[in-house]
């Protein structure tokens, strides 16, 4: 400590305290991004508060309360080593392997091709002048984890088409009340039960649509399609928000920009940009909801 200037040295605590807490919110981030953000968050968050807890007893010396809390914080170890053994263990080989980059790199699935766009986009248009109640959920960039659904439904994985996807909406079908699961240029399973938003909505809105809020709001991974059975109107939704009403035309505009490939010919310098960019949003919005800090954008529904 006597290599340190006086006025130095009184802020050695703050800076140590400050080092451990962006360590822990590092070790936090990179758990996040092996295992799925929206499908570890409740848990971090809740693992985050018991060791807030614990030392906050400890310094208060509530040993009892300490002992409790430490037992809990343990428990919560061993069931997320339970639950997300397999992302566990991509985490452990990883770290092991040395390939941290790997870490901050966001898993990515297959879009869909044209084709497949092509023959979800007519089925859609058939639905709708049928008015045909339909709710399709689509994986975006990201993988979407299957275990955010309330029911897997009914595996399927068969190729994309428009008479499938019309069979299976059909009112007399035993599947036709649930979602379907894209993946790619694949239909992955049917009868998919998906959470309901607990946002106040429109009266015009059903629970396809709440439904269609609700996993869109809990998962980053994916955009959902929605028939109203009542009008036949088409909605899009993502990030929790719903686009209506939308022409087959303008959802097949929107579905193509979405799953754009992106430019082959670009330089280093955008790259690197738009990474940092990224990896600074990331961050900040998986702090911001582990410490519940408000949003910076209102999420409205769009009528």
């Amino acid at each position: 400590m006597s290599g340190f200037p006086p006025d130095l040295t009184s802020l050695l605590p703050f800076f140590h305290g400050a080092l451990d807490l962006g360590l822990v919110i590092g070790l936090f981030y990179l758990l996040s991004r092996v295992f799925g953000e929206n499908q570890i968050l409740w848990i971090m968050r809740g693992l985050l508060v018991l060791m807030v807890a614990q030392l906050v007893s400890d310094r208060l010396h509530l040993e009892l309360l300490k002992f409790v809390l430490e037992k809990f914080v343990l428990g919560t170890a061993v069931a997320l080593a339970v639950i997300f053994q397999a992302e566990l263990r991509r985490f452990l080989e990883l770290l092991g392997q040395g390939r941290f980059l790997e870490l901050l790199r966001r898993r990515s699935s297959s879009p869909p091709s044209t084709d497949a766009i092509d023959e979800i986009v007519d089925a859609v248009k058939e639905l709708s002048q049928n008015r045909i109640g339909a709710l399709m959920v689509m994986e975006a960039q990201g993988i979407l984890d299957s275990r955010i659904f309330l029911n897997r439904g009914v595996a399927i994985d068969s190729k994309l088409s428009k008479e499938l996807l019309q069979t299976i909406f059909q009112p007399k079908t035993l599947l036709h009340d649930g979602a379907i699961f894209i993946r790619g240029s694949r239909l992955v399973a049917a009868g998919v039960i998906l959470p309901l938003s607990e946002r106040s909505a429109s009266r015009q809105l059903g629970t396809r649509h709440r439904a269609a809020m609700g996993i869109t709001e809990k998962s980053e991974n994916c955009l959902c399609i929605v028939v109203s059975e009542e009008t036949g109107s088409i909605t899009l939704a993502q990030g929790g928000n719903l686009n209506r009403p939308l022409t087959s035309s303008k959802l097949k505009e929107l579905l193509e920009t979405e799953y754009a490939p992106p430019t082959e010919r670009e330089s280093v310098t955008p790259q690197l940009s738009r990474l940092s960019r990224s990896l600074s949003n990331q961050s900040w919005g998986i702090l911001r909801r582990l410490l519940w800090l408000p949003s910076s954008t209102a999420q409205n529904d769009k009528k």
